[in-house]
């Protein structure tokens, strides 16, 4: 029974967790943004991975900061999350719609997105992780949001900016089906949160929601893995990575249905290197500023994982090269396909 209890809380906090993220975070962000007079791209490379990777940086902060030994947890949904992001989200956009891709901006997201897990692999070679290593993750993002302004002038391509449409397609999405069972969570959001005029107050109340909402999930999965008597990583790898996804794979899915496939597959892969560089190295930075010395990193169920990762996008490169950057509903199935197979390699080597 508290098993069941404790899967109902996981599915109650990753909808709310979708919910605040794109309907208070990412609005709040956005109004931040235009208040700042920020370009787009650099917005899209901050605010907006900020907004859409909320609930990665939670998690792997509270599992860093939780007594006890759980820091492999958060760094398991990272890992896990990003698998998911490349394999499932690319692949369900490809299914839904056929696309021609720009290959400037995917070459620039694959090759600095290649770079963060090849800083993954080194700073977990010796099983610890010291300040310098957490500050060069940072700066390799910070490198990053540079090439992301930069790169239109270096290699020009079409940009189309379909936030709005983005989210009132989402927000149609959610008025269908499932509005009766949900309707009282949505109250209590609509209740706690101010007018979108007061985007500075829904901002900070996001953000003390989206903590308290990940601070259900690493304690429900650190007591799961405890009741199956499984690795937390494992709960990480799997049924964490998967639903602090969601965000992400709804937005792809929108897009992609719009002929917007390059969109879909840039937010996929440009999430990713904001959850390894970002939602792993500033938790990790922040800590050994304050404690010194070295976080110590449990390589066991991981590495293996990462590996993958960088396995994962030689094959989708490869895959896109050969096929004149087009992927289609053939393509993505491979792609659902090798994530399902990964995940019950996962779970199968408990």
């Amino acid at each position: 029974m508290a098993l069941i209890g404790l899967f109902l809380a996981m599915l109650i906090s990753f909808y709310l967790l979708a919910r605040v993220c794109d309907e208070y975070f990412v609005e709040s962000l956005d109004k931040i943004a235009k208040k700042l007079k920020m370009s787009s791209d650099a917005a899209g490379a901050t605010l907006m991975a900020i907004g859409s990777s909320a609930p990665e940086l939670f998690v792997a902060a509270i599992a860093l900061l939780k007594p006890g030994d759980h820091a492999a947890l958060g760094m398991g949904t990272i890992v896990g999350s990003a698998l998911f992001n490349i394999l499932v989200i690319v692949g369900a956009a490809a299914i839904v719609k056929k696309a021609v891709l720009s290959w400037q901006p995917v070459v620039r997201d694959m090759m600095f997105y290649s770079l963060s897990i090849i800083m993954l692999i080194v700073a977990f070679r010796d099983g610890q992780v010291d300040i310098k290593e957490a500050g060069m993750f940072i700066v390799l993002y910070l490198i990053y949001i540079i090439a992301v302004i930069k790169w239109r002038k270096i290699l020009p391509y079409k940009d189309v900016d379909v936030i709005k449409e983005i989210e009132e397609k989402m927000k149609k999405s959610k008025e269908n089906g499932w509005k009766k069972i949900v309707q009282p969570l949505n109250f209590v959001l609509d209740k706690l949160f101010p007018s979108a005029e007061h985007y500075y107050s829904v901002f900070f109340i996001s953000i003390a929601v989206i903590a308290g909402l990940s601070w259900v999930l690493v304690e429900s999965a650190v007591a799961i893995s405890h009741i199956l008597r499984i690795p937390e990583v494992i709960i990480a790898l799997t049924v964490l990575a998967a639903g602090t996804s969601i965000p992400d794979m709804i937005s792809s899915i929108i897009v992609a249905k719009q002929g917007r496939g390059c969109m879909a597959i840039s937010n996929a892969i440009g999430s990713n290197i904001f959850d390894i560089l970002i939602c792993l190295g500033l938790p990790w930075l922040i800590v050994l500023s304050f404690s010194g010395g070295t976080i110590g990193v449990s390589t066991e169920n991981l590495l293996s994982s990462i590996i993958l990762l960088f396995a994962t996008v030689l094959v989708i490169f490869f895959l896109l090269l050969a096929r004149k950057w087009k992927i289609g509903h053939r393509a993505g199935w491979f792609l659902i396909g090798l994530y399902v197979a990964y995940v019950v390699w996962a779970i199968s080597a408990l």
